[in-house]
């Protein structure tokens, strides 16, 4: 008989692996070698090699004699490691193999348990100041209504489904393949578990009518584009007495002609006049709570922002109001009187002639000192 493989060796991990990384190593490794999806020679030998190493490695105690004795201890402790078969191993690892190898743990539905309603996303268009100060909005939702007729059976009335007797009603059937067992929606009933056979006029069958259901949503201060408000229980209803879903509706925010929002704060632009960058002034500024006065000090470069606290947007959760940050750009007048114009020439001289002294002092200085 062969000598066994190191099991962390088998599986390709260290032996300080954590159990949860040991879980998703053999995960991985156990979906490549299922004799069903590989096709290979040793595929079979390999899925139960992994198997036995992740049976002892995933249980403690059987990790700490291992760790210390190797494969001897485990026979000497009385251990039984490995398997016979490969369904052996699905036994073992059902909670590991029912999500991707489609069955264990699944009980059958059918549609006689009931169904819940499916959830319906509707976007929602606001402006910038609705969504900083919140508002209430009326919404026409379009959705399915259970028919008014057959009560969302879907049988005509005086008729009743009668049970699928290819599945017997469960909804699923089981498919054997080699040595796994598949479980899959009923092909006659399409895992409803019965088959209707006297279709409801008015919904054909399908349980339920168009409809529309207007609602209010109340849209809190501080909404951003994109985030979802959850109504429970406005999505689609549910079959049989099954709870209906939900409805998300997502906001979709307008830009604004003079804000933008960065986060909690609000960042906006003015303009002013070169006099009043010159000698300060006391202005309006429009926030989003109304007009607002900011003084602006004398000498004021063009560019310089202004904070002004608590003018932001709140905060949904908290409802802390964030800054408003108000940068002003001194305006460039596109056409000037004459007499605007000649105050400006004879500006323009003035700081001319101060720029040519300073350079003719800097340049004396220069030559004596050289």
């Amino acid at each position: 008989m062969a000598e066994k493989r190191d099991y962390y060796e088998a599986l390709g991990v260290e032996r300080s692996v954590s159990a949860d990384e040991l879980k998703k190593v053999y995960r991985k490794l156990a979906l490549k070698y299922h004799p069903d999806r590989n096709k290979s020679g040793d595929a079979e030998a390999r899925f139960k090699e992994i198997s036995e190493a992740y049976q002892v490695l995933s249980d403690p105690q059987k990790r700490e004699i291992y760790d210390r004795y190797g494969h001897a201890g485990l026979q000497g402790g009385g251990f039984q490691a490995g398997f016979q078969n490969v369904d052996e191993i699905f036994s073992q690892f059902s909670d590991l193999f029912s999500d991707f190898f489609g069955f264990g743990g699944a009980s059958p539905r059918g549609r006689s348990g009931g169904r819940r309603g499916a959830d319906i996303e509707y976007p929602l268009k606001i402006d910038f100041l609705e969504a900083v100060h919140g508002c209430d909005k009326e919404i026409m939702v379009p959705k399915k209504a259970l028919c008014d007729v057959c009560g969302g059976s879907g049988a005509r009335p005086g008729t009743t489904p009668i049970t699928c007797s290819t599945c017997g009603g469960r909804g699923e059937v089981i498919q054997a393949q080699m040595f796994l067992r598949i479980r899959t929606a009923c092909p006659s009933c399409h895992g409803e578990g019965f088959i209707i056979e006297h279709h409801c006029d008015r919904c054909h069958g399908r349980g339920f009518i168009p409809s529309r259901e207007k609602l209010t949503v109340s849209i809190p201060a501080g909404v951003d584009d994109d985030m979802q408000l959850r109504l429970s229980g406005k999505g689609e209803p549910g079959l049989r007495g099954a709870p209906p879903g939900d409805l998300y509706v997502t906001i979709r925010v307008e830009p604004h002609a003079d804000f933008r929002r960065k986060g909690l704060d609000i960042i906006s632009q003015i303009a002013i006049g070169y006099p009043q960058a010159c000698f300060g002034a006391t202005i309006q500024v429009p926030t989003v709570d109304g007009d607002r006065e900011l003084h602006i000090p004398s000498g004021t470069p063009s560019g310089k922002v202004f904070v002004l606290r608590d003018s932001g947007v709140p905060s949904v959760r908290t409802g802390r109001r964030g800054d408003h940050h108000v940068q002003v750009v001194v305006a460039v007048p596109k056409s000037m009187s004459p007499e605007e114009t000649e105050l400006v020439r004879k500006l323009a001289e003035v700081q001319n002639e101060r720029v040519n002294e300073r350079g003719f002092w800097r340049d004396l200085v220069t030559r004596l000192t050289h």
